[in-house]
């Protein structure tokens, strides 16, 4: 057990060694940052998906609430912090469109089937789970074919950028949000049984810290934290490794968004949070005295199903500008209209999905280790 620790706080030190040599401190930081994302979101349990399934299904409503906590706390920052440093910082605005919703609502429902979201598919991933990994494999093409249409969803009936600051201002605008939060929490816990409507000291604990590497990445970011784009980025180097040009794609024809093609994902600030936060989720796996039973296997239909469902997660999460993170919960948390339109079609959707879960994941007749 000592030796298994020591190697595996070896390889997050050597990890950050690296980054902090190859990238320079600032890509070391965004490491760090992205650790401490999968430490805190796999060692205390705190997540996306499952907390909307356990108040449908369980009315179980101390995860969503958790959720509303950490990002009311780092609203309270954010408006701010966005107000003070507009021309440094900048917040996860997104229009409202047909196609946004239309992507929210189907992300709602393929996360459900694969019980994970953009940070989930990768918390899952790292900690081991067979599921999970593919699913992400699914999530990086899908976010890449996402991003290579992204121009035409965009290109439907759709509303300028709206952000809560500009309709209003700052000051207001956080209040308003803050209050939406409270209603929407007050609504959890109505709707939630007795005995599991306010959350244990463990959720407590990781939204205040989940908020506070929030703030972190905004800070050392310049923007909020995101997971979609540099899972999109992975899969654009990756055909653009086998032979694909896409100089012709609207999307990776963009300046910036070219740069970072020709650029080490070192210098892709989501790019590295994610790597990050997969490292954090193997140390715990890896931390942990007793890793847990593998799972139920699954038919090699579902394996199936598991990887198209993460393909379109991948792409309804680039339709809808986010995933939960990057469009609900930083959304969200920095004022735009597109967070709360998103929470509300993707939660529409995740109903949905949790009617098809067992349908179509049904277990194999014969388990075979993989973890579900």
């Amino acid at each position: 057990m000592l030796r298994r620790r020591l190697f595996v706080s070896l390889l997050l030190l050597s990890a950050l060694l690296f980054t902090f040599v190859m990238a320079g401190p600032r890509a070391g930081l965004l490491m760090a940052i992205g650790i401490g994302f999968g430490l805190v979101l796999e060692g205390l349990r705190f997540g996306f998906a499952g907390p909307w399934r356990l108040i449908v299904v369980e009315r179980d409503g101390r995860g969503l609430l958790a959720q509303f906590v950490a990002i009311g706390l780092v609203a309270s920052v954010a408006f701010p912090l966005l107000a003070a440093h507009g021309g440094e910082l900048s917040a996860a605005h997104a229009p409202v469109g047909l196609g946004m919703i239309l992507g929210a609502f189907v992300f709602g429902a393929a996360m459900q089937l694969v019980m994970g979201c953009g940070s989930g598919t990768l918390i899952n991933a790292g900690s081991g789970n067979l599921v999970g990994l593919i699913a992400l494999v699914g999530f990086i093409g899908g976010s890449f074919a996402g991003s290579l249409h992204l121009g035409w969803w965009t290109g439907l009936a759709s509303l300028p950028v709206i952000s809560v600051q500009g309709v209003l201002g700052a000051e207001t605008g956080l209040y308003a949000t803050l209050v939406g939060l409270a209603a929407l929490g007050a609504l959890v816990i109505w709707r939630a049984a007795p005995g599991k409507r306010l959350p244990p000291a463990r959720l407590w604990w990781a939204a205040v810290l989940i908020a506070a590497l929030a703030l972190a990445n905004l800070i050392v970011a310049g923007q909020p934290w995101g997971i979609v784009y540099g899972l999109g980025l992975w899969g654009a180097k990756i055909a653009q490794a086998g032979g694909a040009d896409l100089a012709a794609s609207g999307f990776w024809a963009n300046p910036g968004n070219a740069e970072r093609l020709g650029a080490s994902i070192l210098t892709d600030v989501t790019s590295l949070t994610n790597i990050g936060l997969l490292l954090g989720a193997f140390a715990v796996m890896r931390f942990r005295a007793e890793p847990g039973a593998p799972a139920q296997a699954l038919t090699t239909r579902s394996y199936a199903l598991v990887l198209l469902a993460g393909l379109v997660l991948g792409y309804s999460a680039r339709m809808a500008f986010g995933c939960n993170v990057g469009a609900f919960f930083s959304g969200i948390s920095t004022g735009s209209l597109h967070g709360w339109v998103w929470l509300a079609a993707a939660f529409v959707g995740s109903t949905l999905g949790l009617k098809l879960r067992p349908v179509i994941l049904r277990p194999a007749a014969q388990p075979k280790g993989a973890f579900a």
